[in-house]
């Protein structure tokens, strides 16, 4: 997978391989002014020493007398090693070079920060802010896929149980609809207090069902009230009884992840990166 992040003017690709980040310094190169070249920069001392030093700490199967060969030839005026030459050489797997539709030399994120400052101070510390930045997004994304996934998938068991327990097949589609409708409410009513029906008419101008304005800790409640009245349905408990038993369910859950630091850090979060994405008065919309 490869995204794009654009630094000081300078697109850059960030693909990700077996979980890690790697950062083109195909890329970045572009933004350095002048004749420069990645092997001009892999031919250099320090970089060799600091290389070595990240592939001892992070790769097992580093060889180390290649490495110490290339460490002693490095800065001399006749040194030359390219980036397949030094994977091939020392087992390294800090850098990558790749062929195809996003060919180029490719190096983990700490590799490629320190090759970053080498095109400049002030590129190193607007690549290190715009790839954390695409990270914190990533993770928005993924905490919120995950709980709505989460509810979609509850929701198709509590469906389910609804069509064995409360459809009588001799039920219309629409008759079937308004079943669907009440059992929903009967989960907006024991976690938000209300119906659908009602929270649109209080929020006429909203976009979206109130489910779409909750909260994570609530979406995470949602799950699993969506769980336990499924299970309430197949043991017949009437809609009386299961209302007052998941209302009870939602106080004591909600309480608890309120006070669930990682909740409150992730949703705090979410909520700052929400702000920052809607327009501000006099902001053109």
């Amino acid at each position: 997978m490869a995204t794009k992040i654009m630094v000081d003017d300078t697109e850059i690709t960030v693909m990700t391989v077996d979980e890690k980040d790697f950062i083109s310094l195909t890329d970045m190169v572009k933004a350095k002014d002048g004749d420069f070249f990645i092997s001009d920069w892999l031919r250099n001392r320090n970089t060799v020493e600091f290389l070595g030093i990240w592939e001892q700490i992070h790769n097992p199967d580093f060889n180390y007398g290649e490495f110490a060969i290339i460490r002693s030839q490095a800065g001399l005026n006749n040194y030359r090693i390219s980036v397949k030459e030094w994977v091939e050489k020392t087992n390294a797997i800090g850098l990558r070079a790749t062929a195809g539709r996003y060919g180029g030399t490719y190096a983990y994120k700490d590799i490629a920060f320190e090759f970053g400052m080498w095109i400049s101070p002030q590129f190193k510390i607007y690549l290190i802010k715009e790839f954390d930045r695409l990270k914190e997004e990533e993770q928005a994304r993924l905490g919120w896929d995950i709980k709505r996934n989460l509810a979609k998938i509850n929701y198709r068991v509590h469906t389910e149980a609804i069509k064995e327990n409360l459809i009588p097949p001799e039920l219309t589609v629409q008759q079937r609809g308004i079943v669907y409708a009440s059992e929903a409410d009967v989960l907006n009513m024991a976690l938000f207090g209300t119906t659908a029906k009602k929270w649109r008419e209080k929020n006429p101008d909203a976009k979206g069902n109130i489910r779409d304005y909750a909260e994570i800790s609530q979406l995470v409640c949602l799950s699993n009230l969506e769980s336990l009245n499924a299970v309430f349905i197949h043991e017949g408990l009437s809609q009386s009884d299961r209302l007052r038993k998941l209302n009870a369910v939602a106080i004591t859950q909600m309480k608890t992840l309120t006070e669930d630091v990682g909740v409150t850090k992730f949703e705090a979060a979410n909520n700052k990166r929400k702000s920052l994405s809607e327009p501000k008065d006099g902001d053109e919309r």
